[in-house]
């Protein structure tokens, strides 16, 4: 890669993209992306899009009321009134799990998520359990 071949490029405070040239000027960076086409979609072309990827169907109203949500980590232990170290200890779970699920680093794999539901409604009983 040489030097001609980097491009110096600066976001201004009015969410454009601009080239940064060697003497510190400036010029308007052209979008290549496609992006621009999706907002220009109408609300059927876009639903004709999703519909046509057979890869990533949309889930059907059975699918979507079979979902249970899974209480939030964070929303639990506040709840508690836990730090992440002491629920970690509490339920026997590693700290940087804890903090990963609760940055979104993490998903919870199908046990953490029974795990989760439980301590959400009933902590005293999985305390309890842990106890003994």
């Amino acid at each position: 890669m040489s030097e001609n071949d980097i491009v110096r490029a600066r976001i201004r405070s009015d969410c454009s993209v601009v080239r940064v040239l060697a003497d510190g000027s400036t010029l308007p960076l052209e979008s290549r992306s496609d992006w621009t086409r999706v907002s220009a979609m109408t609300e059927d072309e876009v639903e004709a899009n999703v519909l046509s990827d057979a890869d990533n169907p949309p889930l059907t109203k059975a699918e979507l009321d079979g979902m249970r949500p899974v209480p939030n980590l964070r929303d639990v232990r506040r709840r508690l009134h836990m730090t992440q170290e002491q629920f970690a200890v509490r339920f026997q779970l590693r700290i940087g799990t804890v903090r990963d699920r609760e940055q979104g680093i993490r998903e919870p794999d199908s046990v953490a998520k029974a795990l989760l539901t439980v301590i959400g409604r009933n902590p005293e009983a999985v305390i309890q359990a842990l106890a003994n």
